[in-house]
């Protein structure tokens, strides 16, 4: 009886796998060589992993005849010289196959070509299938590391009840994505439901081997500025520039704001007519309060303004470092400060200043000591400190 042929494995088509790769780099701009490579690198593997013992195993790839054959690499050598089977061959035997070896010299034997079939029809089409995952995941990311710092609208598709973390889908058919609205990222009281559409900011993209991750924030200052420039085409077109802006998402938020064109107002630009623009996104903030400053070069034009609504008396500068004392009328101190301090604390992020409020019966608090203290050291002996306690002597304010 006549041996059978040996046969292929099914599947197993090197003209496929060729096939394949064109298309991959036609559609998805991957090169073939790149995605060749990979394959070659995940044949070498699966065989290693097979035969332990074998050191060296090459594939040839032949582009023009479409064909890919496996190669175990054995060193020619001695017979006394023979020790080890998986990865050398007595001079003897390779001159059995050629009368050209010599000692020294390197055989290349064809794999099995069942056993080859084999690893290359699991192989080829697995390392095919994840290059289409990479190439669709680097599309996805490319497409949204591009609106980082901008504003999507995403669906809720689940609210998870143990942590409260909001799983939204952004983005529209295949380059669409789940990005994950954490519990820290979403304004306090905001209640959101499955389905609901939500404006969100997009704080970063991150690759990992799951895919793009986008960071999302509902409470991120840069909602508040990317509102406006849709809002307010002063904005966007540049006219009107916001300078900075401090929020406490769900409760205020501070904006400075300065025209690049003395002709046009930044705050009213930003209110618009009957408080419009402000007011609608006020509405999409959930009834967030939204002052809006104009901004000063001069540090303490720009404090006083920051404080509104409380007005402002006067306000001392420091000689050194970014803080400043502000003098209001006694009965609008509460006012400044604002409710558990947050007027005075968004005026301080807002400008980058430590503000210590004081109120104007303050100063003349002040002046009252001064002028005793002037008259005590009138009257006051002098006292001399000899020059070694001088050294250590605490310095006076």
């Amino acid at each position: 009886m006549k041996g059978k042929k040996k046969k292929e494995p099914v599947g197993f088509n090197p003209a496929e796998i060729f096939a394949a790769l064109a298309m991959l780099e036609k559609e998805r701009g991957i090169p073939q060589s790149f995605m060749m490579e990979k394959i070659v690198q995940a044949l070498v593997t699966a065989y290693k992993r097979d035969h332990a013992d074998v050191e060296n195993v090459i594939v040839d790839v032949d582009e023009a005849h479409q064909s890919l054959k496996m190669f175990v690499q054995k060193n020619v050598v001695e017979e006394e010289d023979y020790v080890d089977p998986a990865n050398e061959m007595p001079v003897e035997e390779a001159k059995k196959l050629s009368a050209k070896y010599e000692a020294g010299d390197v055989v290349n034997l064809p794999v099995d070509t069942v056993e080859f079939g084999r690893i290359a029809a699991g192989n080829g089409k697995q390392v095919i299938i994840q290059g289409l995952r990479e190439a669709e995941r680097g599309m996805v990311y490319d497409e949204f590391n591009s609106k980082q710092h901008e504003i999507l609208t995403g669906v809720v598709t689940r609210i998870d009840p143990r942590n409260g973390n909001a799983s939204l889908r952004i983005g529209t058919g295949s380059e669409s994505t789940e990005a994950l609205l954490m519990a820290g990222e979403q304004v306090s009281g905001e209640v959101l439901e499955e389905g609901m559409h939500v404006k969100v900011y997009v704080v970063e993209v991150r690759r990992s081997t799951r895919g793009p991750q986008v960071l999302i924030s509902r409470t991120h200052p840069g909602l508040v500025k990317r509102l406006f420039e849709l809002e307010v085409p002063e904005i966007y077109d540049g006219t009107v520039e916001v300078k900075s802006i401090a929020r406490e998402a769900g409760s205020r938020t501070k904006m400075a704001v300065w025209s690049h064109d003395e002709n046009v107002d930044p705050i009213g630009a930003c209110i618009g007519p009957k408080g419009a623009r402000v007011g609608a996104i006020v509405e999409e903030l959930r009834g967030e309060k939204i002052d809006i400053v104009k901004y000063s070069e001069d540090p303490a034009t720009f404090i006083a303004a920051a404080l509104a609504p409380a007005d402002v008396v006067d306000v001392w500068m420091a000689d050194e470092g970014k803080a400043c004392r502000v003098l209001v009328p006694d009965d609008q101190l509460s006012l400044a400060i604002g409710k558990e301090g947050q007027n005075a604390r968004l005026a301080a992020r807002l400008t980058g200043y430590k503000i210590d409020i004081k109120p104007e019966s303050y100063e003349e608090e002040e002046e009252a000591p001064d002028a005793a203290e002037d008259a005590a050291a009138d009257q006051a002996p002098l006292q001399e400190v000899p020059a070694d306690e001088a050294e250590d002597a605490p310095a006076q304010e």
